[in-house]
């Protein structure tokens, strides 16, 4: 195993605040091909009791992402992060992500494992509004590819 077994558990500071916008929304909604009015209109959005548009539950990824650079990148760590593929995704969500949310984020590693020589790192995201309160946790399960060795 190449990933030091050592991080796990460590986290890394708090992410400069992620300022939601409407129209952020508006285009992540129409990538992923969403039709529903909320993520569009801020009127049809409140006369769902929502406070603003509301975002679609991946889009915690757009932030969630950004602070994983902070272990990505860490040189400790000592990922080489052209090895590495996305092995899945899950988000854990206390509430919507709402326009005018000021978002910041806290990355740990989660765990280290190896599974046929390969390295695998979970790194854990909890996405928390200025105020303190836990918006979303995102979990993303990084592998490093293993090296073949020549014969």
């Amino acid at each position: 195993m190449a990933i030091n077994p050592e991080f796990i558990g460590r986290t890394y500071p708090p992410t400069q605040a992620y300022s939601v916008g409407r129209e952020k929304i508006r285009e992540f909604a129409a990538a992923l091909g969403e039709s529903a009015r909320c993520f569009f209109d801020v009127d049809e959005a409140r006369a769902m009791g929502y406070p603003d548009l509301v975002a679609p539950p991946t889009f915690a990824i757009l932030v969630s992402m950004q602070a994983s650079k902070q272990v990505i990148f860490d040189p400790e760590l000592a990922l080489d992060y052209t090895r590495v593929v996305h092995g899945e995704q899950k988000f854990v969500h206390s509430r919507p992500i709402f326009a005018g949310d000021d978002l910041t984020s806290v990355v740990s590693v989660d765990s280290i494992r190896s599974a046929a020589g390969n390295d695998m790192i979970t790194v854990k995201t909890e996405l928390r509004s200025t105020g303190g309160d836990l918006v979303s946790t995102a979990y993303s399960l990084l592998v490093s590819r293993g090296v073949e060795e020549s014969p």
